[in-house]
């Protein structure tokens, strides 16, 4: 099986997972053309979208691929059955798509009713996890979506965390001025800005790097908690997550 970002939007990823008899399986099509563009231009066949939220970016593509493909079996959460998904999945489930076993977990935060699907190492996460960052609280809290990056955090540190946005720049200039002195932040800091300046993409990222540069990861790290205690003492993890959520929210 062979992972495939096509680009689209200003800054956004739909992921493709092709076999080797060129089947397919689309996930987030927040438009189609770039879509079947690929379709045409690899000989490609769906068989399946994965849907992990209702945002416009996310299922913006879902009716013109249905209108191409009427075979398309759609699978998403309870909040996208008026978005084109055919069959409602949520948190324990499993699904087999082309000999692939997805894993369904809720993640609520982004929005309420975020999953995310998990088949050994890929992990489609929508807006939940970006590298180096976190997606913004829309419809949830910053408790749930700390829960949300415990149930990720859980998974092996080989998991390729195949998120929807190239946000990894703005993540890690963020993360920078908070911990300056991070030697792990800032290489990966300069090694996307690298990257970006070529034009490069900066995903999947690897969930063992997370652990190292994603500050939301680090709500235990004594350096951060340091941080945080210069400006307030926040005693409980969901607290700190909460309070850096609030930081980047307001960053520039």
């Amino acid at each position: 099986m062979n992972l495939i970002s096509i680009p689209a939007f200003q800054d956004n990823y739909i992921w493709v997972l092709v076999n080797d008899d060129r089947r397919c399986i689309i996930v987030d099509p927040g438009e189609s053309a770039p879509v079947l563009n690929a379709i045409a231009e690899n000989g490609w066949q769906p068989e399946a979208i994965l849907l992990t939220h209702h945002h416009n970016d996310h299922v913006g593509g879902v009716p013109d691929l249905r209108d191409q493909f009427p075979h398309l079996v759609v699978y998403g959460p309870a909040e996208t059955q008026d978005k084109g998904t055919t069959q409602v999945v949520k948190e324990g489930e499993n699904i087999l798509i082309l000999g692939w076993d997805f894993s369904v977990f809720a993640t609520p935060g982004h929005t309420s009713g975020h999953i995310c699907f998990y088949s050994t190492p890929y992990l489609f996460c929508g807006d939940t996890m970006f590298s180096g960052g976190c997606g913004r609280l829309f419809e949830g809290t910053p408790a749930q979506m700390y829960q949300s990056f415990q149930k990720i955090n859980a998974l092996p540190g080989d998991t390729l965390i195949c998120c929807a946005h190239e946000y990894t720049l703005a993540n890690m200039k963020f993360s920078a001025s908070i911990l300056p002195d991070d030697r792990a932040i800032q290489d990966y800091y300069l090694k996307v800005k690298e990257l970006r300046a070529k034009n490069q993409k900066t995903l999947p990222g690897i969930l063992k790097k997370e652990r190292e540069i994603n500050l939301f990861l680090r709500t235990n790290d004594i350096d951060l908690i340091e941080k945080i205690n210069k400006e307030t003492n926040l005693q409980q993890p969901e607290e700190r997550f909460a309070w850096l959520r609030s930081k980047k929210d307001n960053f520039r």
